[in-house]
């Protein structure tokens, strides 16, 4: 039998540029023209009556949402969060947390699965999946702790969900800067980590084959990746550069080479993953939100389409999906 799998588009991803700043109705209204499936936002405070008949207007769900926290400060706004999604009738709030605590301190692979098990509670009384985000400026920013968390979450008896954001992964492979970050570099160097989706026990597939993805950001990037020299941030500091353009850029749009090849490690793990979901009956993965942004360390500055390259990754995706149900694979 066919899987469903709905690719939608999260709410800052819908722009052309960084210098577009649409209303709610404008972003789900572009969201519907383009042919997504469902809109990725948590409103923020205040917004959710306003989100909430856009997305009847438009016939265009808010099936998950997403934000960041701090242990020990933002466990009130996480149960706020779980509970607006709720009455948005999303299945899944994506989750993010900070390396650190509200004190400053470091959070261990422990701390992290406690607060897990905490959001899995919340997600238990309101309804909605929990779902951790592999994501640069987090916990996970070091990517062997991401199975650590996974093991002792699981231990517990309770199922790890990962939203697996690969461009984080990609841009990351040959750039020995970035690989430094978290301490991360040793343990590529030593063997005990791979990034690339080419070689074998890389962690992007090991995430994919311990079924803990079951929400995905699609945002293509590529081995070191050029940084974001078009967008800075207060601090004077160029963007990271996580977010390479999936069309080719005409002259001007874009301040780097463009070579379609580049991007295909990106594309390996996009098709490890859409082959899981079609051949394992226990895949939980049902939805996929693209994330081509403007932000500084992403597409900020860029005069490329955001939302054209957004619907052109979407339509990638469908494809390969299409031709994995066509096959019968499943």
């Amino acid at each position: 039998m066919s899987k469903e799998l709905l690719i939608g588009i999260t709410g800052n991803a819908v722009v052309f540029t960084d210098q577009d700043n649409f209303d709610v109705d404008t972003r789900f209204r572009l969201a519907k023209e383009y042919g997504f499936d469902y809109l990725d936002k948590t409103p923020p405070t205040g917004e959710l009556e306003v989100y909430q008949r856009a997305s009847e207007k438009y016939s265009l769900p808010i099936r998950c949402g997403g934000f960041y926290y701090t242990r020990n400060r933002d466990e009130e706004l996480l149960i706020w969060h779980m509970r607006i999604a709720k009455e948005l009738g999303s299945i899944l709030q994506n989750i993010q947390i900070k390396p650190k605590d509200h004190s400053g301190k470091f959070l261990t692979d422990q701390d992290i699965a406690e607060v897990y098990l905490y959001a899995y509670e919340l997600g238990e009384r309101f309804s909605v999946i929990p779902s951790f985000e592999v994501h640069i400026n987090m916990w996970s920013e070091h990517f062997g702790r991401v199975a650590k968390v996974g093991e002792i979450v699981e231990k517990q008896g309770v199922k790890f969900n990962l939203t697996l954001d690969h461009s984080h992964v990609i841009f990351k492979i040959d750039n020995p800067t970035e690989q430094e970050i978290m301490g991360m570099k040793l343990d590529i160097d030593e063997g005990r980590l791979v990034l690339d989706p080419f070689k074998p026990d890389n962690v992007s597939f090991e995430w994919i084959d311990r079924n803990y993805v079951t929400h995905a950001h699609a945002r293509p990037s590529i081995p070191a990746n050029p940084i974001n020299v078009w967008a800075r941030h207060p601090n004077g500091t160029f963007g990271r550069g996580v977010q390479y353009p999936f069309i080719r850029p005409q002259i001007g749009e874009w301040h780097s080479p463009w070579k379609e090849e580049n991007l295909n490690p990106w594309k390996e793990v996009m098709q490890k993953l859409l082959r899981h979901h079609a051949t394992n009956s226990n895949s939980r993965l049902g939805q996929i939100s693209m994330e081509i942004i403007p932000a500084v360390d992403y597409g900020g500055g860029g005069k490329y389409s955001l939302i054209e390259n957004n619907r052109a990754c979407a339509d990638w995706i469908r494809k390969e999906w299409a031709s994995l149900q066509s096959t019968n694979i499943s």
